[in-house]
């Protein structure tokens, strides 16, 4: 069996982590710093064209590819290879125990057999890789295995986007992995007095909310829905008469009337903190959960001035903006400010960054 792309193993010491969102392009570069820590060594955002990439899918891309390049030219590096993510809608996940002390050989066959039961697709039509988490929970002579497979046309698009910028895939993770690995480095900064803390992590994108939600670093639960910063963006494009591109550039430079401050960003801000507390709702409805210790905002809307507190006002829950970078060192082509305000927006290209330091 050949594993033709890794999901999960860094073929290199030297890496970017990519992140093709629906709205732009995000690349962030990390070094060592020490023991256990990292310096930033630079950052960069690339906006893209309204339905350039759509629910995960890279609908245009001419229009990435160009994005891609760009964004790497503005960065300046000359690190070539990258780390790049798969949604997790693209992707089919499954943890499977298996004995402990078996030859790599009778782990990869192992691991195609399994593949072949609950993929709904032949096995030639998929990239698959796996990696051994740990000790079984159960067992001590067994192990756990997580397998990934993804369709490949899913996995070549993003590798043509890449390679069409000079750059060499090395690594195909998943968002969601990534996110959380950034999460690690910010759930250290919370107050974690409570035994088994449950830390609600809510990423408002451009078109979708995704909340996932932790009990002491375990994943319990997690929900998608229809919300988002692209809907500020139309508000913005009917009430001043400007295309979308137009409203969400004036958006992001600050750059519009006064009552926009006073009426339509208000007003959106109050729907996100709804939409936030009716997310915890169907939380507890649908578990055996009745409240959380703590509230991480992340994603570009997560970068309004004011909305962690106006989530804790309507939640009665403690809200913080998600900084993966807090504490870490920066080089001189970072500016501490830009990179406060963008940090919430760069989670996962954060989390793609940090494969550089995975263990051989």
């Amino acid at each position: 069996m050949r594993f033709d792309l890794s999901f999960f193993n860094p073929k290199s010491r030297s890496l970017l982590g990519l992140d093709v969102s629906s709205s732009s392009v995000k690349m962030v570069e990390l070094a060592s710093a020490g023991k256990d820590g990292y310096r930033v060594e630079r950052y960069t955002t690339e906006v893209l064209p309204k339905d350039a990439v759509v629910d995960g899918n890279i609908a245009d891309l001419e229009a990435v590819q160009d994005g891609v390049r760009r964004a790497w030219k503005r960065l300046a590096t000359s690190t070539r290879n990258v780390a790049m993510a798969l949604p997790a809608s693209a992707v089919i996940s499954k943890k499977i125990i298996v004995p402990a002390g078996m030859r790599e050989e009778e782990l990869e066959a192992l691991v195609e057999s399994e593949a072949n039961q609950y993929i709904p697709f032949s096995i030639d039509e998929v990239n698959l890789d796996y990696q051994v988490i740990g000790p079984a929970p159960s067992a001590p002579d067994e192990i756990e295995v997580l397998i990934a497979a993804s369709k490949k046309e899913r996995v070549e698009d993003r590798l043509a986007v890449a390679e069409a910028a000079g750059l060499k895939v090395v690594v195909m993770d998943v968002e969601s992995y990534a996110t959380l690995a950034a999460f690690e480095l910010v759930s250290r900064q919370l107050p974690l007095e409570e035994n088994a803390p449950v830390i609600a992590l809510v990423d408002v994108g451009m078109n979708v909310m995704k909340l996932t939600v932790l009990r002491n670093g375990v994943q319990v639960y997690a929900r998608e829905q229809a919300f988002g910063g692209g809907l500020l963006t139309q508000d913005i494009s009917r009430r001043y008469g400007m295309s979308y591109g137009e409203a969400e550039a004036a958006k992001r430079a600050g750059n519009l009337p006064e009552d926009y401050d006073a009426e339509l960003l208000p007003q959106f801000m109050d729907s996100l903190a709804l939409e936030v507390s009716r997310a915890l709702q169907f939380f507890f409805t649908s578990t055996q959960f009745n409240k959380v210790d703590h509230i991480v905002l992340a994603g570009g809307c997560a970068g309004i001035a004011g909305i962690d507190e106006l989530v804790a006002t309507r939640t009665q829950v403690n809200t913080i903006i998600a900084n993966p970078f807090a504490g870490m060192m920066l080089s001189d082509r970072v500016r501490a400010k830009n990179l406060l305000a963008d940090a919430a927006s760069l989670m996962t290209a954060c989390g793609l960054a940090l494969r550089r330091f995975d263990p051989l």
